[in-house]
């Protein structure tokens, strides 16, 4: 989608669609204007009550006396004149993006100041509502012959007042570049499993180091990991044809010497829970696993787009998890990275046994902090649905700003507990610790096994098993936490 931001009078612009917010009872500066010009047409039609003004209603009017646009689509904004909540403004979000799919017109125009949202700013709403635009026209059709006929809508023009264009275009620029780097994420996570390997992410991130000179992307085989004890990390890949990668994008571009921030990603390119082998149903859903490191693939995507001025290393520990004779085997031990023993009564607990070797290995960078992203538990989906995120930390004022970030950027994340008592679920006969700790609190005793791995720094996982795709009708991947994260670097310059 292009967009363009634009000053000007409403009444005056010649487009194939105006797009108004209205109010019940009073209009808006924009349709006021309007009104008159087209001699109380749309106050006649709002007194007859043809717009219903519940949240996320609109009216398309096709003939518009004495105006110059060819359609005029009416945003049902209250009864009156008060802000939008969030909930409404996603109701309303949801109504325009539906309208601009169907509309048969190559541009439009929306009267950005028209949208009032409630302890927000304009570049906050432009923000949303670019980032909702993206999402919504966002296609997965590289492997159909016959892709039917996609949206024609291709220009939305941001109209807005002289003195708050700059605001609007800084709000443009970041709803943009989150949602380009959502919808690489959403890519990633929608490619079939015999594509999207862990040697086809490994490329992915060689090309754009290639693109950016501020990226720099190394890639450990399992020869180097072997040599640096990532016993835990091979033991997933170990029934595997496909070599597992780990995989670090260097992003240096904050003050020399400046601690950097991690970015871990789980990359289980495929899933079928090894020799604890996973039902049948549903397993072609398992190539959603590595939406974690598709997230992470996102974010840096973002972040280089928009030229943060800060320091990101985006890590990825990429494998496949297949069942052969050379499997790991449930009661198997092995060593990490750490030195720590682990005892293996899962192999569909994998995610944590790549995830914990990458931690180790990211404290060569001297991190500022560490969040890893992953679709690790069930039991997180049954915890919080598929609605919020999964939060938990060892250190509390970084999982405070995860917080603010996640409900500033309407990508929502809710903090579980931690500590011993769920801690002893670990403990093991014969080795440091198992790497699951029975039904329990699962998505918690997860990341207490993590926890162990992190102990150099500040440390927040983000489980979001139940937020990183949907299945059904609309099934796809969703991006998610790519919001949250792109918020939480920018909240740091």
């Amino acid at each position: 989608m292009e967009f363009v931001v634009k000053s000007g009078a409403a009444e005056k612009q010649k487009t194939a669609c105006l797009i108004l917010g209205v109010h019940k009872k009073t209009l808006p500066p924009s349709a006021t204007a309007l009104d008159s010009l087209t001699e109380g047409y749309l106050a006649d039609i709002l007194k007859r009550g043809d717009l219903d003004f519940k949240p996320g209603h609109s009216l398309m009017l096709l003939h518009s006396r004495h105006a110059t646009v060819e359609r005029l689509l009416l945003l049902a904004m209250g009864e009156n004149d008060k802000p939008l909540t969030e909930a409404r403004f996603n109701k309303l979000t949801g109504n325009l993006t539906s309208q601009l799919k169907s509309l048969n017109a190559r541009e439009a125009t929306i009267v950005i100041e028209d949208i009032n949202v409630e302890g927000k700013s304009l570049h906050w709403i432009t923000r949303q509502l670019v980032e909702a635009v993206e999402y919504a026209f966002y296609q997965f059709s590289q492997f159909k012959n016959d892709t039917g006929k996609g949206p024609v809508l291709k220009k939305l023009t941001l109209l807005a007042d002289r003195k708050n264009a700059e605001e609007v275009k800084a709000g443009l620029a970041q709803g943009q570049a989150i949602g380009n780097g959502r919808n690489v994420a959403r890519t990633l996570g929608n490619l079939p499993g015999n594509i999207c390997h862990p040697s086809y992410l490994a490329d992915e991130a060689k090309a754009l180091a290639k693109k950016h000179a501020k990226l720099t992307t190394k890639v450990l085989n399992e020869k180097q990991m072997s040599d640096l004890g990532m016993s835990s990390l091979l033991s997933v890949s170990a029934g595997s044809e496909q070599e597992a990668r780990l995989i670090c994008m260097e992003f240096k571009n904050g003050k020399r010497g400046a601690k950097p921030l991690v970015l871990l990603g789980k990359g289980i390119t495929f899933d079928t829970g090894g020799i604890s082998l996973k039902p049948g149903a549903s397993m072609d859903e398992m190539k959603f696993d590595m939406c974690g490191a598709a997230s992470v693939f996102g974010v840096m995507n973002a972040i280089l787009e928009l030229d943060l001025p800060i320091n990101v290393i985006g890590m990825v520990a990429a494998a496949e998890n297949m069942p052969s004779g050379k499997a790991t085997r449930p009661g198997d031990i092995v060593t990490s990275m750490s030195g720590k023993t682990i005892e293996i009564l899962n192999t569909d607990a994998e995610g944590r046994l790549v995830l914990c070797d990458a931690l180790t290995y990211a404290e060569r960078y001297k991190p500022e902090a560490v969040i890893d992203i992953a679709t690790l538990t069930g039991a997180c989906i049954v915890a919080l649905g598929h609605h919020t995120s999964g939060l938990l930390s060892n250190n509390e004022p970084l999982a405070e700003e995860l917080l603010s970030a996640s409900k500033e950027a309407m990508d929502r994340a809710w903090q579980l507990p931690m500590g011993e008592e769920y801690t002893r679920q670990l403990d093991s006969n014969f080795a440091d610790m198992a790497n699951i700790g029975g039904p329990a609190a699962g998505t918690i005793t997860a990341a207490c096994f993590l926890a162990k791995f992190a102990e150099a720094y500040p440390w927040a996982h983000l489980d979001i098993a139940g937020t990183a795709w949907k299945s059904g009708k609309e099934k796809g991947a969703t991006g998610r936490p790519v919001p949250m994260l792109v918020q939480y670097l920018l909240n740091k310059i």
